[in-house]
């Protein structure tokens, strides 16, 4: 059978958090059957009927019961239901608005003093079964006549405009809203509330609303989301050529969410602190973090609203589509940024090769059989990598025929489902029309249907000049794993790699050619090799790899960057940065070659390499902070910030300046520099970090610049006594900002003292005071600090049953979790008791578990490995 459309009504019952519902599914009958199975959960059914919609009456029901185990309704027959004949299957039920963060729950505020609350919806898998039974997967998609009824003290929303209100005597309203087009039951959505707005209107004359508390709304809190929406609506109608489908879009601020945001359609979801924004009290990274959960969120109204993947396996096609756009979106409010070509290499390039490096990654598109594996599809393999295969695409392709292809991908598949290879066929068809023949679905097949990567080793041939050999392997941080695991060895793994590679000399560099690399080896003729110059692949770092060259070439590049690093682009010297530390920690290269690259630092004035370096210095940084001679890797980091920290000094506090400050760049370069700085112990950083918090305590004005508050609160925490650690406490509770409510919870985790990091770790699972969402944060930041490694460690362990009830079910919450206590253990020891503690608590997470158990064994074989050879060579290089 399939749904052609739902009748849905719901009444809410706030004061005890109740619903019931009556909903009304007209059916299409495929295949005669005596029986109709749809997915319920959670749930009380009072009343199931059947009708026939012409002339042979009623279809009497034998029986119906729930089945928990896969979270169905079954309906039983008395006879056979026909044929291309169409029904109306009409279930009348009754459920909780559970205290939750999936299905249909509930959250609340504080406002004049008294607790109100709010019930919204979050359905995104499989959670709309919870809310009304239905045909609860992607492909089945139908139309939906929603009417909620409520307190007329309360305000109702859904994914359309309401199209009449009745009001009833009692004080009761019931909102009838307009029917929606085709769509998935995972993106319907409604909210029961007492928020106020604000609205504008786009050019095409799409409403746009913000929803959130009325003292939010009320400081202008929602003004700058509601603001950049209205311009990306119109970026993404000219960007795609398909205009926005639904008359009206409200954007809902609610509390408490599982995560940053949810797509559904015409009606999305934030959490507060990723859309709501003082400008008096926001730094620049926070301003482009909200700006880009709602770029994320709108290009999912047509990539995932309108076009949607046929199944979960294929959850990257909208994922990696809306994160890829994140950037391109940004790009289009601020052009002066450079997302697109810059910041997406440490976001997200960087980011996901760390997690795909592993043996226990999957791929991007993998089968999910039943429904606890859909959980699994929803990590960072599917957004990152997914975003960082289709920039690779784009580049590859040709931006404005990449366009091309998508708005095509768009007009065919519209209110529909589509597959990766629909995309792939348009694609080429594109491609084809500019007389260009490449079969994009054989060459992204290996990109999306192996896990992992290749990393392409450039090697001079010693005997012919002018000849360069290439060579493809998969990367792996652990190379013990290719010994213990017999796929392995076989080499299977191969790519079609689109290689961009260029010649320099000390003044300057060729420009890039392309080399299509798809054997294991090659040998390759490149032109204008003389003795002196050097290469580089992978230009922009555009492609999904990374690149290792010989001994010598590596040499040849460090002198360059030490000479006149400006021939090389920022983002290939952020991309050098990054490749030479993490070929490094794999063993491919030795472990002096990334710390040689970054003395060069000292003269660079470009954020994307700083913040590179930075990025790929903690995990190296956390591999040594416990151990006795930590403080040589100290001595060096500090040395190679010293000069750089003294140029730029410290920001002075312009309140009145506007938030977007043109000098984007120059401001992060040097929030960067001062986190080095503060965090490896240069002295005046620390001063710097003291006095301003003292003058904070003792005039109760905070006069501490915007963009290095967390900086400084971190340090103060860290390095003063107890009472900072009460007085910032005092100040998390009393503030209503909430972009300022979180770095204060995460200045309390920077503590030395044990005693107050223990106390906050029990705090940090009292709903009423710490968030459900921020207690996961609160629990990773504890352990990130070497004081408090062990104790969020334990406290994981003692509470997992607590906290995988909590998270169990909310897609990468648990993930996030459990690598975020564990990524930085490094101990035999540590690793025992991690696999012990997986042995005691077999069930859930195991894929989480298992990339845990991988990343400890590759820090204990690293400690094992290499430690010492970078030690020496820091004793040496700091006596010179």
């Amino acid at each position: 059978m399939r749904p052609l459309h739902y009748n849905l009504m719901l009444s809410a019952f706030m004061e005890n958090f109740t619903f019931c519902g009556e909903v009304n599914v007209q059916l299409e009958v495929r295949n005669a059957s005596r029986y109709i199975v749809l997915h319920a959960h959670r749930m009380h059914i009072e009343a199931v009927r059947v009708a026939e919609d012409k002339l042979a009456g009623a279809v009497r029901v034998a029986r119906s019961f729930l089945y928990p185990q896969t979270q169905v309704l079954v309906v039983v027959l008395n006879r056979s239901l026909e044929v291309q004949r169409s029904y109306n299957l009409k279930i009348i039920y009754n459920a909780l608005i559970e205290n939750e963060l999936l299905g249909f729950f509930r959250s609340s505020y504080v406002l004049h003093g008294e607790r109100r609350f709010l019930g919204v919806t979050q359905f995104s898998p499989t959670h709309a079964r919870k809310a009304f039974p239905c045909f609860d997967e992607p492909i089945y998609k139908a139309t939906f006549k929603i009417s909620i009824r409520h307190q007329a003290t309360y305000i109702s929303l859904s994914n359309m405009p309401v199209e009449t209100s009745v009001f009833e005597e009692d004080g009761w309203v019931t909102d009838h809203f307009s029917q929606t087009p085709l769509m998935s039951t995972y993106y319907l959505a409604w909210a029961v509330c007492n928020f106020t707005y604000r609205e504008t209107v786009t050019k095409s004359g799409v409403v746009v609303r913000l929803y959130a508390r009325p003292d939010a709304i009320r400081r202008g809190s929602g003004d700058y989301a509601l603001n950049i929406t209205r311009r990306l609506i119109e970026f993404y109608e000219d960007y795609f050529k398909v205009p926005y489908s639904l008359p009206k879009l409200d954007l809902l601020a609610v509390p408490k969410h599982p995560y940053a945001a949810m797509e559904n359609w015409g009606l999305s979801v934030f959490v507060e602190q990723r859309i709501l924004l003082d400008p008096s009290i926001s730094s620049i990274s926070y301003l482009l973090d909200v700006t880009m959960v709602i770029v994320h969120e709108l290009c999912h109204q047509w990539f995932g609203d309108l076009v949607t993947p046929v199944w979960w396996e294929d959850v990257w096609l909208k994922e990696g589509f809306a994160h890829y756009f994140e950037f391109v979106g940004t790009d289009y409010l601020y052009p002066g940024w450079n997302m697109e070509k810059q910041r997406f290499l440490t976001d997200v390039l960087h980011e996901v090769m760390l997690l795909d490096g592993l043996t226990s990654s999957h791929p991007v598109s993998q089968e999910v059989q039943q429904a606890t594996d859909i959980d699994r599809v929803f990590d960072w393999i599917a957004y990152k990598k997914g975003a960082a295969l289709i920039r690779m695409l784009a580049n590859f392709m040709g931006h404005s025929v990449f366009q091309m292809g998508l708005q095509d991908y768009l007009t065919i598949h519209k209110y529909g489902n589509a597959a990766r290879n629909d995309l792939w066929n348009t694609l080429s068809k594109a491609l084809k029309r500019v007389g260009k023949s490449v079969n994009i679905q054989e060459v992204m097949d290996q990109w999306t249907l192996q896990m992992g990567y290749p990393v392409i080793t450039i090697l001079g041939n010693e005997t012919t000049d002018n000849v360069i050999v290439i060579s493809q392997e998969r990367f792996v941080y652990d190379s013990d794993a290719k010994t213990k695991d017999p796929d392995f060895g076989d080499n299977s793994y191969l790519w079609q790699i689109p290689l961009t590679i260029a010649v320099g000399n000390t003044s300057h560099i060729s420009s890039e050619a392309i080399i299509w690399v798809s054997n294991k080896s090659e040998h390759h003729r490149i032109p204008a090799l003389e003795e002196a110059s050097w290469l580089l692949g992978n230009i922009n770092q555009t492609g999904y790899f990374r690149v290792n060259y010989d001994v010598r070439n590596w040499r040849l590049l460090i002198n360059q960057l030490t000479r006149n690093h400006e021939v090389i682009s920022v983002s290939n010297r952020a991309g050098l940065i990054d490749d030479a530390f993490n070929l490094a920690r794999a063993g491919y290269l030795p472990q002096n070659i990334p710390l040689e690259i970054i003395r060069y630092l000292s003269e660079e004035k470009d954020f994307l390499p700083w913040h590179a370096a930075s990025r790929a210095l903690y995990p190296l940084d956390k591999l040594l902070d416990r151990t006795e001679s930590y403080n040589i890797f100290n001595e060096y980091i500090l040395r190679q910030v010293a000069s750089m920290y003294l140029k730029l000094g410290w920001p002075t506090n312009n309140l009145n300046k506007s938030l977007v400050q043109a000098s984007y760049q120059h401001e992060e370069l040097r929030r960067e520099v001062i986190m080095l700085a503060c965090s490896f112990g240069n002295k005046h950083c620390h001063q710097q970090a003291a006095t301003l918090i003292s003058d904070w305590i003792s005039s109760n004005r905070n006069r501490i610049p915007l963009n290095v508050r967390d900086i400084v609160y971190c340090t103060g925490v860290s390095l003063m006594d107890e009472d900072v650690w009460e007085f910032i406490w005092m100040k998390f509770h009393s503030t209503i900002a909430v972009s300022e409510k979180k770095i204060l919870l995460e200045a309390l985790t920077c503590s030395d003292d044990r005693n107050l990091l223990n106390r906050l770790l029990n705090l940090s699972l009292n709903s009423e005071v710490v968030l459900d969402q921020d207690a996961i944060d609160v629990i990773i930041h504890v352990a990130r600090n070497p004081h408090g490694r062990d104790l969020a460690w334990k406290f994981f362990r003692e509470k997992w049953k607590i906290l995988n009830a909590r998270y169990g079910e909310a897609l990468f919450m648990n993930s996030k979790l459990i690598s975020g206590v564990t990524e930085f253990l490094n101990t035999e020891e540590e690793l025992r008791e991690l696999k012990n503690f997986i042995k005691s608590y077999e069930e859930g997470a195991a894929a989480s578990f298992s990339r845990a158990v991988e990343t400890v064994e590759a820090n204990v074989r690293w400690q094992r490995l290499y430690k010492e050879e970078l030690f020496q060579w820091l004793r040496k290089s700091l006596t010179h």
